[in-house]
């Protein structure tokens, strides 16, 4: 089992903690659900939607927090998705296509790309015109010279196999 960052290496946790941690993370992520989707649509005449800091701050991490999906660690890489959608949808349309392109495009296994191909499912029930979004940001990464040769040929593979 690998250290975190309440245990030192070689010793293991109480299931019981687990469970408990388990269960605040649901309940912090349920909180996060209910701030993200009871946002009033913008109206012209309104106060802009009420912010939520933490995904304010989270949004520039979009990339690292795909990295750490992408690492499929026990129950955490299912808490990240859930996050990673969450801040999508807060933060769309930049965030949501930035998201997928990522997991496209450093995804290596079909386990790894079930994770694009599901964030992508819980996100276009309530963003109009993703996958356009996504392959233009796609298209301009790669015109950007922002992506190694082998990060393209990936990103290609990826795509030709959800396609």
């Amino acid at each position: 089992m690998p250290a975190s960052v309440i245990t030192p290496p070689g010793l293991t946790l109480h299931d019981g903690v687990r469970e408990a941690c388990d269960r605040v993370i649901q309940l912090l992520l349920l909180n996060l659900q209910k701030l993200v989707y009871n946002r009033p649509a913008p109206v012209l005449t309104d106060s802009p939607p009420r912010p939520v800091p933490f995904l304010d701050a989270l949004r520039p991490h979009v990339r690292d927090l795909c990295v750490e999906t992408l690492r499929l660690e026990r129950k955490r890489f299912l808490w990240q998705h859930q996050l990673l959608a969450l801040l999508a949808v807060y933060s769309a349309p930049h965030c949501a296509t930035d998201a997928l392109f990522f997991l496209l495009t450093l995804a290596r296994t079909q386990e790894e790309l079930a994770l694009a191909t599901q964030l992508y499912a819980v996100l276009s029930s309530c963003l109009t015109d993703l996958l356009p979004a996504t392959v233009k940001t796609c298209v301009c990464q790669i015109h950007a010279g922002r992506l190694p040769e082998p990060q393209i040929i990936q990103l290609f593979r990826n795509l030709a196999l959800v396609v």
